[in-house]
């Protein structure tokens, strides 16, 4: 009997293995490949959740996290082309020393640092997530809508251009993620009829349409045959102990600027890589070397986006808000696998929580040696023009779309929804924040309502407690910072107007 059990413990590590290598190539290749990136690779896996158990579903979507983070940054030292938008950093140094020195160096500071990074945002995650859950048992229905309404604030205010832009985009998103039959009710709301919409819009087409499918429009209304090229010498990636040991203070500022960032809803890895980089500036002995091939500045935003990973997982596992699409669409998973992330998660499935730590460590350290095996394979995929790309994502989205339910409505569900998001990419409105606000409906939702039945519709509840008050400053703050978004961008087009006007 004791040889079945030991027998099944190995199934179960071989099998959460191969998930995470899986999750791993996917993130990496997707990441390095321009215009494609972290969210598209995830949502390309999420339907896989629906055939694997929800351990091995979850590590192997954070595992595409971690590695696209990392992958981001190939294409950002090969070509100069950012992978992911939080790459962009790492292409000022990166490619400066790809050209003067060797392209396998800026990789071996990339690799060195995406793994610090993640292995210091995996401890921030394991030390920090059970005291941030215990303390969440104490809040209550106000406080937790409370908290739905700042996630959602901050993706719109500092996770957008346009404020404004992005608040219509939280509405769509909150309308959008009232389709279904209502919680308290049971009367069905905006599903015209279609019994397909009774248990909500399916994640796995809302995801794929708003990423995958607009991502193919915005490629074929560009060049259909783009394709990049790379010279292939020098991609040993490799450092000497001396050259690891003095990126070594860029890495640990970058860690903690990532994880502090991770942990605030709608910032994420954008802001803190930049962040990191000017950090690392500021305190390294030779600045003058950055934006000429520092390694450090390659060093400081790598390890700021993989420590960012587990940071964002902070608040999402412990009070159940995710702070970013990209967690957002992980969140599909849990809630595939019947989980809702939050305290009571922490609190009743212990054994989930510490597999995904485990599994996230492990996530970092396979990352550094697929990393080191597989780069030279990944930056080859770079030249993959997009005539091919493009009937490579449709296929699989459509086969992963009606795998997940076996719904050909879901199809023209994302459809749909692909050309919509088309459409608001184009006019800049934010994809992000839909999202996640179609994510954080059942939670505001429900919160809001049954604080209100506990009340009998005395409004007092959501302010009437000392961490209802602290939360709303919160509120008031984020949209004070919003204000003076709004001002300062209001101010700079009327100052390009006066110049337009002067010049003519």
């Amino acid at each position: 009997m004791m040889d079945f059990f030991s027998n099944l413990d190995l199934l179960m590590l071989g099998s959460a293995a191969l998930s995470i290598m899986l999750g791993l190539f996917v993130g990496m290749l997707f990441g390095a490949l321009p215009g494609l990136g972290l969210i598209i690779g995830v949502t390309l896996l999420l339907p896989l959740s629906y055939a694997m158990s929800p351990v091995n579903s979850i590590l192997m979507l954070l595992a595409c996290y971690q590695g696209a983070e990392y992958g981001g940054s190939i294409s950002a030292i090969v070509l100069g082309i950012p992978g992911t938008a939080m790459a962009a950093p790492i292409a000022l140094d990166g490619r400066q020393m790809a050209k003067t020195e060797s392209p396998g160096k800026a990789l071996a500071y990339s690799l060195y640092g995406s793994t610090f990074g993640g292995i210091f945002g995996g401890l921030v995650l394991i030390f920090f997530a059970v005291p941030v859950a215990r303390f969440a048992l104490k809040l209550a229905d106000p406080e937790f809508f409370l908290l739905g309404v700042v996630g959602l604030l901050a993706v719109a205010t500092f996770g957008a251009k346009d404020f404004v832009k992005a608040v219509i985009s939280v509405a769509l998103g909150l309308l959008a993620g009232t389709v279904g039959l209502d919680l308290f009710t049971g009367t069905s709301r905006l599903t015209a009829g279609y019994f397909e919409l009774y248990e909500g819009l399916n994640l796995v087409a809302v995801a794929v349409g708003l990423f995958a499918f607009s991502e193919v429009f915005m490629m074929l209304s560009a060049r259909i045959n783009k394709a990049y090229s790379f010279e292939a010498h020098h991609l040993k990636i490799s450092l000497t102990l001396r050259e690891a040991l003095g990126a070594l203070k860029a890495m640990i500022s970058g860690s903690l600027i990532g994880s502090l960032m991770g942990v605030l809803p709608g910032v994420g890895s954008t802001v803190s890589c930049w962040l990191a980089y000017s950090g690392a500036k500021a305190t390294s002995r030779t600045p003058e070397k950055f934006g000429k091939g520092s390694g450090e500045g390659i060093a400081a935003p790598d390890a700021a986006n993989n420590a960012t990973v587990g940071g964002a997982l902070l608040p999402f596992l412990a009070l159940g808000i995710p702070g970013s699409a990209s967690i957002a669409i992980i969140a599909g998973a849990f809630i595939i696998a019947g989980i809702q992330p939050g305290p009571q998660m922490m609190r009743n499935n212990p054994e989930l929580i510490e597999m995904i730590f485990i599994g996230f460590m492990a996530t970092t350290v396979g990352m550094f040696f697929m990393g080191k095996a597989l780069t030279k394979l990944f930056v080859r995929a770079l030249v993959t023009p997009n005539s091919f790309l493009v009937p490579a994502i449709l296929v699989s989205s459509m086969i992963g779309i009606y795998s997940s339910k076996g719904h050909f409505f879901d199809l023209w569900v994302a459809l749909g929804l692909g050309v919509a998001a088309w459409i608001m990419r184009r006019l800049d409105y934010s994809i992000a924040a839909f999202v996640l606000a179609m994510v954080l409906t059942p939670i505001i939702e429900t919160s809001f309502r049954r604080a209100l039945v506990l009340s009998q519709g005395d409004y007092s509840i959501f302010y009437s407690r000392i961490y209802s008050q602290v939360i709303m400053a919160v509120i008031v703050g984020i949209l004070a910072v919003a204000l003076v978004k709004s001002l300062r961008r209001l101010r700079n087009s009327r100052q390009a107007a006066t110049k337009g006007q002067a010049t003519s």
